[in-house]
């Protein structure tokens, strides 16, 4: 009797983590859905029972409507959306109800106008676009983690609730330069450097008759061309980036106090060029127990440039966790037939678990009224309906082995000052990134991103692509994973600057020039070089040679560097002479390996196959090009043709489609556009 009660508690002690992991081995499709653009509760129920005979499982709601909640201060309107959170419960459709902090409502922008954005010309903004708010301010964040406090509190417990979204798009939305944003910074620089000696160092204030003689003759940084120092401007981006984390650490806060169950989620456009801010720092706290973003590849079937960039947007979200994702927008709008759903398998090799559309209603009214939802502007489904219910109908099928559990072996490096840093070069760090993590999309492997501070750096290669900014800790990591044995490869640009700003005094790469073995003494500009090319290239071509293989690529710089105990690997062979551009030097049990231009395929191709043969670093699934592939357990393989043509899988054993019900003696043919998840007989 006791062996069986102990089984019981074990069975509903895991059913009950089941609940509270929002049903891990589960794959979600559903929609955004705008309730609050009528309140008509009888076209709710036409939609939510459209919802259920497609097959869709979850839904998105209170997407940027805080005044739908609160439409003046104070006052509170839930009993509407009560009704709402009731039918969707009743429909079996789970809800991310997102906490939509902006943008604010127009009373809280009258009632306190330092919540309105300045441009640096001190002209203030009317709110007319979204995410027109200043939320660093006291006033606004007092207000928004009220309204956070009264919707978190309603719902906590109600059987709909899937998830609460933090925001949205958090990187979006311009900076404010108002006097209020002003003196919040000069409070950031006390804390931050203490005395102003120490800020004038820092700033290097001494430059071009600068010096400041008072914390409060701190000014802002201007936009364009002559924006102020570099180490000013670093150091106001990261002050903005610390006020978005601020407010959105305070509402996860409120959140987990009032739902301490619940899960939590976020569209997280970090990387937005309008307030790109360190998304790190919530992605490594683990607050943030479902990571997410908009996945918008574009309309194309047979591109996949699109479907390549939206799933980088994917990682550089994740950084190292392991824990389901969830594309929370997915593309509607005019999307060729088929290539939502080659989008929707794409993701699955990310980890992604949840594919919901953006929209559900084509837009009646608003700056996104021409955007094509699901459903036409008179409430029928189209096309795109009947391509979430196919996708949710096969998705059914394979469900139980998803989501995909990334098991990389390679690292890439991320560091936001870095990318803040590198506006000064011709290719900014983010793409140097971007450039490392499509070599392993072509070779169907896994990857992660990772900011050096926070990470183990548990991996048998390390890339540091263009890592401008280095700080004393995430250089003796290296240095210590180097030396315990591990490789990395750093690209141009890398540990150039300190975490001021300012250029090393010493030999570079800063800190790091003796694990190198190296010293990187300058750059040259290649065009004006090629006036003495010995081959007669032009422009920003060069030739380079890697193991008497030569390759033609390009770039705007290159460095010089001279080696100080490293062996040269590769040159470049097209100019006046042979410049050393790759070496490798042994340090400790590991190796260095430093590579003189910004991060291409075409130049770290080679080197990166030989470590893959040579650290043992699991290669992925045999497959002809255009085909993704993913091996998610010992038995079972899921394939995606993104070309036009017929492929062929080569298979050395029988096999068994899960999701096409049928059987293959050996190899099969998987046609264009087309996906296939296999379990191996």
């Amino acid at each position: 009797m006791k062996s069986s009660l102990k089984l019981l508690a074990l069975t509903l002690g895991i059913l009950f983590l089941s609940v509270l992991s929002g049903k891990a081995q589960q794959l979600y499709v559903g929609a955004n859905y705008h309730p609050h653009d009528d309140k008509n509760i009888e076209k709710i129920k036409t939609d939510i029972q459209l919802m259920k005979d497609g097959g869709l499982n979850v839904v998105r709601l209170g997407h940027l409507a805080w005044d739908s909640y609160e439409p003046s201060e104070g006052q509170f309107d839930f009993e509407w959306f009560d009704t709402v959170m009731d039918l969707m419960h009743d429909a079996g459709i789970g809800v991310i109800l997102d906490i939509a902090i902006r943008p604010a409502p127009i009373w809280l922008h009258k009632k306190f106008p330092s919540i309105d954005v300045v441009d640096p010309n001190g002209n203030t903004q009317y709110p007319n676009h979204r995410y027109m708010d200043d939320v660093g301010d006291p006033n606004y964040q007092k207000y928004a983690l009220r309204f956070t406090d009264a919707i978190s509190k309603r719902y906590a417990s109600h059987p709909a609730l899937l998830a609460f979204g933090i925001d949205n798009e958090s990187g979006d939305g311009p900076i404010s330069y108002s006097e209020t944003v002003r003196q919040r910074f000069i409070i950031w620089l006390k804390n931050r450097y203490g005395k102003l000696d120490n800020l004038n160092n820092a700033w290097a204030t001494h430059r071009w008759s600068r010096r400041l003689n008072s914390f409060d003759e701190v000014g802002l940084p201007s936009t364009g061309q002559k924006n102020g120092a570099p180490e000013k401007i670093l150091d106001f981006r990261r002050f903005v980036s610390d006020e978005v984390n601020g407010i959105l650490f305070k509402v996860l806060d409120v959140v987990n106090t009032n739902a301490p169950n619940a899960l939590t989620n976020t569209n997280a456009w970090y990387y937005s060029s309008l307030k790109y801010f360190d998304y790190s720092k919530i992605a490594y706290s683990g607050k943030m127990t479902r990571h997410g973003c908009g996945f918008y590849p574009g309309n194309s079937l047979i591109t996949n440039w699109g479907v390549m960039n939206a799933s980088f947007g994917i990682q550089r979200i994740q950084f190292e966790s392991n824990k389901p994702f969830w594309c929370n927008e997915f593309n509607t709008m005019t999307s060729v037939p088929n290539s939502i759903r080659k989008s929707a398998y794409a993701t699955l090799m990310y980890g992604n678990q949840m594919v919901c559309g953006w929209t559900w209603q084509s837009m009646w009214a608003g700056e996104e009224q021409y955007l094509e939802g699901m459903l036409d502007w008179d409430g029928l489904p189209n096309r795109k309906y009947n391509e979430y219910k196919k996708i949710a109908t096969e998705f059914k099928k394979i469900e139980k082995y998803f989501p995909y559990q990334s098991k990389a072996e390679v690292g890439l490096a991320f560091s936001f000052p870095s990318q803040i840093a590198s506006g000064a070069f011709p290719v900014q760090h983010e793409n140097q990134v971007q450039a490392c993590w499509d070599m392993f999309y072509w070779r169907n492997m896994d990857c992660k991103m990772l900011e050096i501070k926070q990470s183990a750096l548990n991996y048998k290669l390390l890339f540091v692509p263009g890592v401008t900014v280095m700080d004393p800790v995430s250089a003796q990591k290296i240095r210590d994973y180097v030396k315990n044995g591990g490789t990395v490869i750093m690209t141009a640009n890398s540990a150039m600057v300190d975490t001021s700003g300012q250029v090393f005094r010493s030999t570079l790469p800063g800190m790091l020039s003796d694990v190198f073995g190296i010293r990187v003494a300058s750059f040259e500009e290649t065009e004006p070089m090629n006036e003495i090319s010995r081959k007669g290239y032009k422009g920003k071509q060069l030739e380079f040679n890697y193991k008497g293989k030569a390759i033609d690529t390009e770039s705007a710089r290159f460095d010089i560097i001279h080696p100080k105990g490293a062996e040269v690997i590769g040159t470049l062979t097209s100019l006046d002479q042979d410049y050393p551009i790759m070496t490798i030097n042994k340090f400790g049990k590991g190796k260095a390996i430093y590579v003189g231009l910004p991060a291409d395929g075409n130049v770290l191709g080679g080197i990166v196959d030989d470590l893959i043969k040579e650290l043992g670093i699991k290669k992925g699934p045999e497959v002809p090009s255009g085909i993704m592939a993913r091996q998610i357990d010992d038995k079972h393989f899921l394939y995606l043709n993104v070309s036009g043509e017929p492929k062929e899988i080569k298979m050395n054993s029988k096999s068994k489609s899960i999701l096409f019900e049928k059987d293959y003696n050996g190899n099969f043919m998987l046609a264009p556009y087309e996906p296939e998840f296999i379990e191996i007989k």
